[in-house]
């Protein structure tokens, strides 16, 4: 990353402008959603709503702070304090670069849910990533990365990786005798 961080370019913008994305893995309990309501309503927004700008429909595709961005829409006393608008920081990535974004920030913050985390295993795997980048970009070790692909149930997931045969099945054993 070259020059200054986002976060020194917050900008304002409508939360109607502003969209989830498809793949985020997290989840809030109520009770810390709750926190996050109260923590918002005491303090304001302390921290900007991660986008990607989609030049197409002039949207906003939230990165990192969904559950922001839900108190708003949940809560009409914060709508109305903020008058709609949301600080966001946004940052120009590809894809892939997105779904790891997200990932990052939320493995920095807490848990998720394990069967979407395996989609976005699938999906960047699907994009052409390979289990070195997905393992690097998420913050995972090769065996977490083998769990979530066996989660998916795909066996195209593990087309390229080479099987030893440690051992013969019964009826191929019975064939060769």
């Amino acid at each position: 990353m070259k020059g200054k961080s986002p976060v020194y370019n917050i900008i304002s913008v409508p939360i109607d402008k502003i969209k989830p994305n498809d793949y985020n893995p997290n989840s809030v309990a109520p009770p810390e959603l709750k926190l996050l309501y109260d923590s918002i309503k005491e303090d304001g927004y302390t921290m900007p709503i991660v986008c990607y700008h989609d030049d197409s429909d002039d949207s906003y595709i939230i990165i990192d702070g969904f559950h922001r961005y839900r108190i708003m829409l949940d809560y009409p006393d914060i709508y109305k304090r903020e008058n709609g608008m949301l600080p966001v920081s946004v940052i120009d990535k590809p894809l892939d670069q997105r779904m790891a974004s997200t990932i990052r920030h939320n493995r920095a913050r807490g848990s998720h849910d394990v069967d979407l985390m395996s989609n976005i295993v699938k999906e960047l795997n699907d994009l052409g990533r390979s289990d070195a980048w997905i393992a690097k970009h998420l913050g995972m070790d090769k065996d977490e990365l083998l769990r979530l692909k066996q989660l998916t149930g795909l066996t195209q997931l593990f087309k390229d990786v080479d099987f030893g045969k440690a051992w013969t099945p019964i009826d191929e054993q019975n064939d060769m005798e």
